[in-house]
């Protein structure tokens, strides 16, 4: 019998973790809070659910950072399956199943909100949708894959196939290396779509990269330095890769 891990990175969250938790905990027996160093009463929250498995950094370290923590806890308890979703209201825990059960056929099954339209989609912030498409195209082009959606954090993970990966960004742009490694080791990815729900309009990206152009050219900076480095192992480039959409 297979055994999955919903996680969640948190991070200032003290307006939705009870509400989010208590709808995880209908689909997902086993789920883990990465507390990325909260300040706001949130640390205080998590105390109230106790068969919550809860990491807490004590600083501060970013998105990557809280994504690496997620993956070493469900590497060390040995589950097969680890499915991540945020903990802002915009992923709907009622997916978590299918998630799991995708990734059964899958090494890394990807949230896209771009793969189909859902009735009450919410648009997305200009500057966001243009910087994701722009990255998308990118990776596609360069790694050979057909993704539609490169930054979703709803996803589900192989975690056998977790040891492969070297994942040194510890900020928003961890998924330029996920999807760099992924695709030149070969990674079955499957996309699956999911509603495009924004409910936090004013996200900080951490200083200068709430620009939107330095923020572009940083995560291209980002790309460049993942696929290098592979080079770098002996990986090549492919010339094609496997990933495909789910309805």
């Amino acid at each position: 019998m297979s055994r999955w891990l919903a996680a969640l990175p948190v991070y200032n969250e003290v307006n939705y973790v009870d509400s989010v938790l208590a709808e995880v905990g209908k689909y997902a027996d086993h789920v883990l809070v990465v507390d990325d160093g909260s300040v706001d009463g949130t640390s205080d929250k998590l105390r109230a659910h106790p068969s919550v498995a809860v990491v807490r950094h004590e600083k501060n370290r970013g998105y990557g950072a809280a994504l690496k923590s997620a993956f070493r806890f469900a590497q060390d308890e040995k589950y097969d399956f680890l499915v991540t979703l945020d903990c802002d209201g915009q992923h709907q825990p009622k997916r978590l199943p299918r998630f799991a059960a995708a990734c059964a056929s899958a090494d890394i099954v990807s949230g896209s909100r771009y793969l189909k339209k859902y009735d009450g989609d919410s648009e997305p912030p200009s500057q966001r949708l243009f910087i994701n498409r722009a990255i998308t195209k990118q990776i596609n082009q360069r790694l050979g894959l057909q993704l539609t959606d490169a930054f979703c954090g709803f996803k589900a993970y192989r975690v056998s196939t977790l040891s492969s990966l070297d994942i040194q960004d510890d900020g928003y742009a961890m998924p330029l290396e996920l999807w760099a490694q992924a695709a030149m080791q070969g990674f079955k990815i499957i996309e699956m779509p999911v509603p495009l729900i924004y409910l936090d309009l004013q996200r900080s990206f951490g200083g200068a990269l709430d620009e939107a152009d330095k923020r572009l050219a940083y995560y291209n900076e980002c790309l460049d330095r993942s696929i290098k480095a592979m080079l770098s192992r002996g990986f090549e480039l492919p010339e094609s890769s496997s990933c495909q959409g789910l309805a």
